[in-house]
């Protein structure tokens, strides 16, 4: 009767982990372009984050009750 479990013990997620550090240690072409997108994600996240999302709580309170009372007032009584 044939065992349709691998022989191998290793767990799903060392199989994975192997699969893609095997993938990455022979690649040549591709470690440039993770490197573009790495680049390109830092830039989306960290750097226009700070430029088009400023903390602007901060700049119009002082303490957290003054923020609660600003959210609070702007989601109620706004008209």
């Amino acid at each position: 009767m044939s065992n349709s479990i691998p022989e191998n013990n290793q767990g799903f997620w060392s199989r994975v982990f192997h699969l893609y550090y095997d993938g990455f240690r022979s690649m040549t072409v591709g470690k440039t372009l993770w490197l573009i997108i790495g680049i390109k994600l830092f830039i989306f996240f960290v750097i226009i984050k700070m430029i088009f999302f400023p903390n602007f709580l901060n700049t119009k309170c002082d303490t957290e009750q003054e923020k609660t009372e600003y959210v609070r007032h702007q989601l109620t009584d706004r008209r």
